[in-house]
C-alpha cells in the first residue's frame, strides 16, 4: 500500500508492503492542509488517513479479513501475546496478539476496516 508520511514539513510518498517500507518520493509540504491530503491510492479504509512514521514495530494482518474491534489504543502497554485487536477471516474471529512488549504508540486500524495480509494495524515501541 502507499501512504503520504510527512515528517518535519517534508511529505514522503512510502510504500509499505509485508511490513517493509520504501520511500518512493520526497517533496517539501505546501501547507498544513496538505498534512490531510488524500494518500497514493484510496483502496482499503486505512489508507483513508495519512500515517505518520513512529518508530517502533508494526504488528501486521496474518491474513486478509475486517477488523472487528480494537481492544488496546494509543498509550497502552502490552506484553507479548496480549490479544490487541480481533480480526474477521472466512467468517471466524481471530485475535491478533503482540509480538513485542512494549506500548502501542500508534493504532493504524479501526473497526470495520479491511485489511490484507502483512497491513499494518498498530506500532508497538
Amino acid at each position: 500500500m502507499k501512504y503520504i508520511v510527512t515528517i518535519n514539513q517534508k511529505n514522503y510518498e512510502v510504500d509499505v508492503e509485508k511490513g517493509e517500507a520504501q520511500i518512493l518520493s520526497v517533496e517539501a509540504a505546501a501547507a498544513p492542509a496538505a498534512v490531510s491530503a488524500a494518500p497514493a491510492t484510496a483502496a482499503p479504509s486505512i489508507a483513508h488517513k495519512p500515517v505518520h512514521a513512529v518508530a517502533g514495530e508494526a504488528l501486521t494482518a496474518p491474513m486478509p479479513g475486517t477488523v472487528v474491534s480494537v481492544l488496546k489504543k494509543t498509550g497502552d502497554k502490552v506484553v507479548t501475546g496480549e490479544v490487541v485487536l480481533i480480526l474477521e477471516a472466512m467468517k471466524m474471529e481471530n485475535e491478533v496478539v503482540a509480538s513485542a512488549d512494549g506500548t502501542i504508540s500508534q493504532v493504524l486500524v479501526a473497526k470495520g476496516t479491511i485489511v490484507k495480509t502483512g497491513d499494518p494495524l498498530v506500532m508497538i515501541h
